[in-house]
């Protein structure tokens, strides 16, 4: 099982020194990765441009989008950015995606909420090729084709959702599947599907599956974390309570959750912190890892 931690970059009260210390102490403790939440429309840090710069801040860490909401942002514009930053950081980047479920993060983008997904197909697509290192476009002159960014290495998609679609983005794009808040009750019945749809497909190898777990390892903070949790996810009516009161607060809670989602099948999971204090990354290291 990779264990990673996520950046507090949608917590309230993270500022940008806590960012780079939280990332730099991750990879002094031994996580995996460090996983940032992608969202528009919320004062939030993004997240490609978090990761820029605590790639330049570590050495030997993962960095994971988990996710970027792909068809709010151009095409081309997603492919030159991921490159450069993958390219930047020693090729460290994996690049979850999905399309969320919020009008509010495409309104501001002014990118069409309506039709999302089938932008999503044509944009998966094109980030295949280009990250192949296939052209993408006509250049400046007669038979010239243009690549979208800096050559390298592939890299590596998650696709996020729970609807027969990301599965099938998923065996057609993507290295695996990450999965939301919910816990692993709620990614158990996404593990079989993608897995028997992997195998049908003749995919080699198995599918990266990636569980999220809200965490908040210090009892003083347990109030803040739930009712940050139910802010951000106040959009979804009672499914916010079920995230809140699934996150995971106590010592015993956050070592067993590893291994309830290890039992259904996923080899990765990030904690993704709803408080920003950077003792949590010490306390967090100390049950998990």
């Amino acid at each position: 099982m990779r264990i990673g931690i996520g950046l507090p970059n949608t917590v309230p009260g993270t500022d940008g020194a806590l960012m780079i210390d939280w990332a730099r102490r991750a990879e002094e403790r031994g996580f995996a990765f460090v996983s940032t939440i992608g969202r528009v429309g919320y004062p939030s840090y993004d997240s490609l441009t978090s990761l820029a710069a605590v790639a330049g801040a570590t050495s030997r860490i993962g960095l994971l989008t988990n996710v970027v909401l792909g068809p709010a942002y151009a095409d081309a514009v997603l492919a030159k950015t991921a490159m450069t930053l993958a390219r930047l950081s020693g090729e460290r980047l994996t690049l979850g995606l999905g399309i969320g479920a919020r009008r509010s993060d495409y309104t501001p983008s002014e990118r069409a909420f309506a039709g999302r997904g089938r932008a999503f197909d044509r944009q998966l697509e094109f980030l295949n090729r280009a990250f192949a290192g296939e052209p993408v476009a006509d250049g400046d002159f007669p038979g010239e084709k243009r690549l979208a960014g800096p050559a390298g290495e592939n890299i590596p998609l998650l696709i996020g959702g729970h609807s027969e679609q990301a599965v099938r983005r998923t065996v057609e794009y993507a290295a695996g599947w990450t999965g939301a808040g919910g816990g692993p009750s709620r990614a158990e019945p996404m593990v079989a599907r993608i897995v028997d749809a992997w195998r049908a497909a003749g995919r080699a190898g198995d599918p990266r599956l990636l569980g999220l777990a809200y965490f908040c390892a210090d009892a003083a903070g347990a109030d803040a974390s739930d009712h940050y949790l139910r802010s951000y996810y106040a959009y979804s009516g009672d499914h916010a309570a079920t995230i809140a009161d699934g996150a995971v607060r106590t010592p015993a809670r956050i070592r067993s959750i590893v291994d309830e989602f290890a039992a259904i099948g996923m080899n990765e999971v990030t904690f993704a912190p709803t408080v920003p204090h950077l003792t949590e990354v010490d306390r967090l290291a100390d049950l998990v890892l």
